[in-house]
């Protein structure tokens, strides 16, 4: 099955402070979502995943996908 990844950015601002939100850390979210701290961290750093994964964020932090994209 092939990989795919979206032109979507995710904005760290608005994902931090949707976990400061729900009183939330990192690890908090990664357990929530189902991914790694290693797989967060990429997240953050490079603004783009797969559209799973995009889900998978928006659905732990309680919002729609376009609340957390830049």
């Amino acid at each position: 099955m092939a990989t795919v990844k979206t032109n979507l950015k995710i904005s760290q601002d608005k994902v931090q402070l949707r976990m400061a939100d729900k009183c939330m850390n990192p690890y908090d979210l990664c357990s929530a979502a189902g991914i790694s701290y290693a797989s967060y961290r990429r997240i953050m750093k490079v603004g783009g995943c797969k559209l799973a994964t995009l889900g998978k964020l928006a659905k732990a932090l309680g919002c729609n996908v376009t609340e957390i994209i830049e």
